[in-house]
C-alpha cells in the first residue's frame, strides 16, 4: 500500500512539473500537442488509483505501461520540434522513468 501512495505522488509531482512546462507552448499548440500530453498525464494518475483499488490488477498495470510510453513519446515530440527546451525535456523524462521503475516494481511485487 506505501508503495501505492509513492507512485501516485510522483505522478502528481510529474503532472505539476508539465503543467509548468506546457505553459510556454506556443499558442497554436496549447490545445492540441499540449492537450494531449495533459489528457495522457490524467490518464496516469487515473489508472494509478484504478489499479491501486482493484483486486485483479495486472491489466491495469500494463494500461498504465502503455500510457507511460505514449505520453513519453509525446514530450519527445514536443522536444524535437521545439516546444520544449532540452533541460525541460530532461527533467520531465526522468520523472516519468522513474515512475516507469516504480510501475515495474509493483507489477514484480504482485507476482
Amino acid at each position: 500500500m506505501e508503495q501505492d501512495l509513492k507512485i501516485l505522488q510522483k505522478s502528481f509531482d510529474m503532472l505539476k512539473y508539465g503543467y509548468s512546462a506546457l505553459r510556454q507552448f506556443p499558442k497554436s499548440e496549447r490545445f492540441t500537442l499540449a492537450a494531449d500530453i495533459k489528457q495522457s498525464m490524467y490518464s496516469i494518475i487515473h489508472l494509478i488509483i484504478r489499479a491501486n483499488k482493484r483486486f485483479y490488477k495486472k491489466t491495469t498495470f500494463q494500461d498504465i505501461d502503455i500510457e507511460l510510453e505514449y505520453l513519453r513519446y509525446l514530450i519527445r515530440l514536443a522536444m524535437e520540434l521545439g516546444f520544449l527546451p532540452f533541460k525541460k525535456y530532461e527533467i520531465w523524462s526522468k520523472k516519468i522513468n522513474e515512475i516507469g521503475r516504480m510501475l515495474g516494481g509493483w507489477i514484480k511485487s504482485m507476482k
